[in-house]
């Protein structure tokens, strides 16, 4: 379907990188890191980056989109307000696209579909459109969730556009929908002494060491607060953010 790419090009166009030699020193399936995934060309590990669209921060999380690492998947929904569901704009949904929507749209999400490819020749949007829409009424979505926004998108062009005939010259109407449809985190409560965290993912780093990735679902963090880490059945840690 080209989701890594149409991440590149989302990463690409938010002003990550310090000019263009960087951007193209970075190459392409940028987020694709592991050896393995290189090696295959596909998504294995679920990961995430966090991109500024003016005064918004958006974080994009790219997933596998294969069935046999659904599990990857299913680990890092609890990160994600929204979802956007990339289709090719030939082939429709596939197989593996059904296990990764049910389990979105059993977590109440907001779905968008992206219908991606948009430049290949035998493109055919409606039938797309139309496919996305069944899978839709027979993994049981809400009205809500079956009225979904479409954006058409070319990945590797980075271009995106409201009808698939009209593309603009960038992917600024791909972010305007994600701002304008996808809901933005709700915490309920902002006291540092409520501070909440879900860890989803980790990473490790050879200057700073591991790192977990979490959603803050309560309260804020910053700089020397004091924390505990919990696992379950394990004992609690405590220290302060470095």
């Amino acid at each position: 379907h080209g989701k890594t790419t149409l991440v590149d090009a989302l990463i690409k166009q938010s002003g990550v990188f310090r000019d263009s030699a960087q951007a193209d020193e970075a190459g392409t399936t940028i987020m694709d890191s592991n050896d393995q995934e290189r090696e295959r060309g596909i998504t294995i590990l679920s990961k995430n980056l966090a991109v500024m669209r003016g005064d918004t921060k958006i974080n994009i999380m790219d997933t596998p989109g294969h069935a046999d690492f659904g599990g990857e998947v299913e680990r890092v929904l609890n990160m994600a307000d929204g979802v956007l569901l990339v289709v090719d704009s030939v082939e429709g949904p596939k197989p593996q696209t059904r296990f990764v929507l049910d389990k979105a749209l059993k977590k109440g999400m907001t779905a968008m579909v992206v219908v991606n490819k948009i430049d290949r020749p035998a493109t055919r949007p409606e039938y797309v459109v139309d496919k996305a829409f069944d899978l839709f009424v027979e993994l049981g979505a809400t009205d809500e969730q079956t009225d979904f926004r479409v954006v058409y998108a070319s990945g590797i062009q980075g271009k995106a556009g409201d009808e698939p005939d009209d593309l603009k010259e960038d992917l600024g109407p791909l972010f305007d929908a994600i701002l304008e449809g996808i809901p933005a985190p709700k915490c309920d409560t902002k006291e540092p002494e409520t501070l909440q965290a879900l860890i989803s993912n980790i990473d490790y780093n050879e200057f700073k060491g591991k790192m977990g990735i979490a959603r803050i679902t309560n309260g804020y963090i910053k700089a020397g607060q004091a924390i505990a880490l919990q696992q379950p059945g394990m004992k609690k840690k405590t220290g302060r953010v470095s």
